[in-house]
């Protein structure tokens, strides 16, 4: 299957398909952190009909609910939801969005509902609870439900990675959507 992983840097999704065998590849303004397949610039410059699985990260910065007392009213909120928007518009049968609790559905009335996962249901032992809209994919399935519901990236002190390890996508939520969506094609 060919997968591009929109809006990211890490690699980590990038990765998880790869090791399953799948022609992946990444994309994001920024320089990947791990060598791999990836493309520095706009997303939207990559023509999307191309891939059988579009997995996209939009930046959350605007849009979720811990940024409504900066962002609430603005027009980097309305800019970061047209962003969302036009990736929901690309011509990919196969699409899933990411991105925290935040204002999607309510600034884009015609987006779907999300379904809401957890770090702790993939084995990890933390909270950020996250939405992902879907077209043409199933739900993940929880694959290791571990105890602890420590709200760890919610906590991180402040330094200039912060922003980084707080969108970083977990490792085993990575590996499932790898080994679920990748039996698709």
């Amino acid at each position: 299957m060919k997968v591009l992983v929109a809006c990211e840097y890490s690699g980590r999704v990038r990765d998880a398909f790869i090791r399953r065998g799948h022609d992946a590849m990444s994309c994001d303004l920024l320089p990947t952190d791990v060598p791999g397949p990836h493309y520095q610039g706009d997303c939207f410059d990559l023509d999307w009909s191309l891939f059988d699985l579009v997995i996209a990260h939009p930046p959350c910065t605007h849009l979720c609910l811990s940024g409504n007392r900066y962002y609430a009213g603005t027009q980097a909120r309305l800019d970061a939801a047209q962003f969302v928007w036009r990736m929901w518009c690309q011509p990919v049968a196969r699409l899933a969005i990411e991105n925290p609790t935040g204002t999607i559905n309510s600034l884009l009335p015609g987006m779907p509902r999300p379904q809401y996962i957890q770090p702790w249901q993939f084995g990890h032992g933390e909270t950020k609870k996250t939405g992902i809209w879907k077209r043409g994919l199933p739900d993940l399935v929880p694959t290791n439900i571990v105890d602890g519901r420590d709200p760890r990236v919610h906590r991180l002190p402040p330094s200039p990675d912060r922003w980084k390890l707080r969108s970083t996508t977990y490792q085993g939520i990575a590996d499932a959507m790898a080994e679920q969506w990748g039996r698709l094609c």
